[in-house]
């Protein structure tokens, strides 16, 4: 008999994942999953094991132990035991989460540095996200103003991570799961209204599935995937134009100016990330784009990381705080 349809297209898009062009460097790799128990990371399992199999492909799953809840090893022992059961061998990795940045953000950080360290070599790392993610990510980008980049969302493939359910819903995920007998752990920050995401999740998606007579994650997630390929062709004009602005271990400024200001913008944030400023934020950018649209003889403006950013003689300079060339 045809396998149920919600376990066909799980397995679809797990090998259309990889099979992808970008996916091409990794082709005979083996496959990490990082499973949670739940039923977006259960029924990737699954299909991934089966994807595996046919390929002749070693896969294997890391199961992250947060220990945030009383019980927590018994629960990752319990997704051991479900992994076993599909063919899959897991290991469980016990991290700390010190909650800086908010909970949330916290477990995510040390969740992926610890499946960075314990995946093998050269190894695809694949992540359970679904469309309903996605659109979620969408709309916290919106809502918090995080620009582009946190609008279009997660990539599918963003080497190590793959996720190949971002086309997925979880409500085909969970009847994945049903059909091939796994018993799902339900994770109660999942329910807890305290987050952000849980009630983008149960209070603000339905909402506006109702007003808008349905098919709005499915909207959001498109949105994503559109604005991905306009980022995506953006990134290489500025790539491109940050190799012809270059000067004197700075930026040409009469060179930058002309540039369009999304392309300015990005050729200015990757400049200033290659020069080690970390976490700029848009007002950070717009501020050093000041000195290059908007130059008035103006000081430089205090970058993350104890920078500042110099015009001087026509060109852009990073510094550390406290040395201060003529402006020009």
């Amino acid at each position: 008999m045809p396998p149920d349809p919600a376990v066909s297209e799980t397995r679809t898009a797990v090998r259309r994942t990889l099979a992808s062009p970008d996916a091409a460097p990794f082709k005979g790799s083996p496959l990490v999953v990082a499973c949670s128990g739940g039923a977006d990371s259960l029924a990737l399992a699954a299909a991934t094991a089966h994807v595996a199999r046919q390929a002749g492909v070693e896969a294997q799953a890391i199961v992250v132990d947060h220990g945030l809840q009383v019980g927590s090893d018994a629960i990752a022992a319990r997704s051991v035991e479900q992994l076993a059961a599909i063919g899959m061998s897991a290991q469980v990795v016990e991290v700390d989460v010190d909650g800086m940045g908010g909970l949330e953000a916290a477990a995510r950080k040390a969740r992926y540095v610890a499946l960075r360290a314990e995946r093998p070599s050269g190894s695809l790392v694949l992540l359970g996200h679904t469309l309903d993610d996605q659109a979620e990510t969408v709309l916290l980008g919106l809502g918090r103003g995080s620009g582009a980049r946190s609008i279009a969302g997660m990539r599918s493939l963003d080497p190590p991570w793959a996720r190949p359910f971002l086309g997925v819903r979880r409500t085909t995920t969970e009847a994945a799961c049903r059909a091939q007998g796994l018993e799902p752990w339900h994770d109660p920050h999942n329910t807890d209204a305290r987050f952000a995401r849980v009630r983008l999740r149960t209070e603000v998606l339905p909402l506006l599935e109702e007003v808008l007579q349905g098919g709005v994650a499915e909207a959001l997630a498109r949105t994503a995937r559109q604005l991905r390929e306009d980022c995506d062709a953006l990134e290489e004009v500025a790539e491109t134009e940050l190799s012809r602005v270059r000067a004197d271990h700075g930026l040409d400024c009469a060179e930058l100016r002309p540039l369009p200001a999304a392309v300015r913008r990005r050729v200015l944030r990757d400049w200033l990330a290659e020069e080690g400023v970390p976490e700029m934020t848009d007002a950070h950018l717009r501020a050093a784009d000041g000195l290059v649209a908007d130059w008035r003889g103006q000081g430089g403006p205090a970058l993350p990381g104890d920078f500042v950013l110099r015009r001087a003689h026509g060109r852009l300079r990073v510094e550390t705080a406290g040395r201060k060339p003529p402006n020009g």
